[in-house]
């Protein structure tokens, strides 16, 4: 009785700790089972963390004495909004982490593929694009209706934020990208793992290939010559998420009435990750090194990674239900939505990574860690560097994200604005 007490006395944000760090360790152990080779990993909490973003929202779960602490009525609920913060936090967390894994050689790998990564960034948004105008002009679809699924196909919360901003249906917008998401998450991470195992690829051949343009951080930066604020990095890491998040503010007006329209910004994942390459490339500030420990960066990027999809699940979760049942629309525009996220998943997919190794002539790596910034899939990333077992894939992961992150939001945009 004491124990059930004690549990009853919690806060909510004792309960929200306890429900984030039990989808954790259940999240990791559903992501470790491997099937023929393939497992979740990381991917594993966001499944879970959508199963409890469900669970949280039964009826009569909240006249359970113990439940009844984890039960919420809708997205608006104040649970919600701190799982919200920790996916907030999460994001920040593995693009800063990214950015500056990738800084040291990022310019260098941007300048040998540009020709590639900019044209892959095009084709993925674009084929995503005409699939979404194509389902909007199916009878009864509409274009609300169709970018929200586009967003939740390839995971951007920009281009999900740009789709309302335009629609006077958001509903619409956010049943389609509720429904889109999850095959968005879990079907990328699954595309790059089951890739390597159909080719039967050399991994250590493909390692060597991909390091071999590894540039050393600045050796100026090593040296005794430079103040570093902690042995950890947590000051360096600490500002590049303040300049990444100021940069991130800053706002680009898309239409005809100004800011108070639709407008662009890089918001808290590309402001950061754009900011952390920077950092990360150059490894100092006059005296001051920014250099960060690889260990502290793999932390961040694994914790980061967990948060995100942990937050992203669980809002996921409520949301899908409270679409669900607002609806009006019936099974039918549901599994339409569904089926069409698939497609608006795969496609881009297949035919960008065949057109990254056929035209392009990248390799392997550097195709799959293209295409997962194509897709703006974060957990694909997380996924790929532990299949590749290099961190190098992140260079080509944040060569292609900047400008699939800028066309999708303007796709949304345009699509949402000038169809019906």
């Amino acid at each position: 009785m004491g124990f059930l007490n004690a549990f009853l006395s919690l806060g909510e944000t004792s309960v929200v700790l306890m429900g984030a760090f039990l989808i954790a360790f259940i999240g990791y152990a559903l992501g470790s089972v491997r099937i023929r080779g393939l497992c979740l990993g990381t991917a594993g909490v966001f499944l879970v963390a959508l199963a409890f973003g469900y669970l949280y929202t039964l009826p009569g779960l909240q006249n359970i004495a113990v439940l009844g602490k984890f039960y919420v009525e809708d997205a608006t609920h104040s649970i919600v909004s701190k799982y919200k913060f920790l996916e907030s936090v999460g994001l920040v967390l593995f693009v800063t982490s990214v950015g500056f894994i990738a800084g040291p050689n990022f310019f260098r790998n941007l300048k040998l593929n540009a020709k590639s990564y900019v044209p892959l960034g095009v084709i993925i948004v674009g084929i995503g694009a005409i699939l979404t105008v194509l389902f909007a002009l199916i009878p009864g679809i509409g274009s609300a209706f169709s970018t929200g699924v586009l967003s939740g196909a390839l995971t951007s919360t920009p281009a999900f934020s740009a789709a309302k901003a335009v629609s006077q249906e958001e509903g619409l917008v956010a049943l389609g990208h509720a429904i889109a998401y999850p095959f968005g998450v879990v079907g990328v991470v699954l595309f790059v793992q089951i890739v390597p195992r159909l080719l039967r690829c050399d991994m250590e051949r493909e390692r060597a290939l991909i390091n071999m343009d590894r540039i050393e951080v600045h050796a100026a930066s090593r040296s005794g010559k430079s103040t570093l604020l902690d042995e950890f990095g947590f000051g360096a890491f600490g500002l590049a998420v303040v300049l990444g998040i100021l940069l991130g503010a800053v706002k680009i007006p898309l239409t005809g009435k100004g800011f108070s329209g639709a407008c662009f910004s890089l918001g808290n994942t590309g402001g950061p990750l754009i900011v952390a390459l920077i950092l990360g490339h150059f490894g100092r500030i006059g005296r001051l090194s920014l250099e960060i420990p690889t260990k502290t960066l793999h932390t961040f990027r694994e914790l980061g990674l967990m948060l995100f999809l942990l937050g992203a699940g669980v809002e996921g979760g409520v949301e899908l239900v409270a679409q669900l049942q607002a609806s009006q629309y019936g099974a039918m525009l549901i599994l339409y939505g569904f089926l069409a996220g698939v497609i608006m998943t795969l496609l881009p997919m297949i035919v960008s990574y065949v057109l990254a190794r056929r035209v392009f002539k990248l390799q392997l790596l550097n195709a799959l860690g293209s295409l997962t910034g194509g897709m703006t899939s974060t957990p694909a990333l997380g996924t790929l560097i532990d299949v590749a077992g290099t961190d190098n894939v992140a260079a080509a992961y944040a060569s292609t994200y900047p400008v699939a992150l800028v066309l999708i939001v303007l796709a949304s945009n345009l699509i949402g604005t000038f169809l019906p």
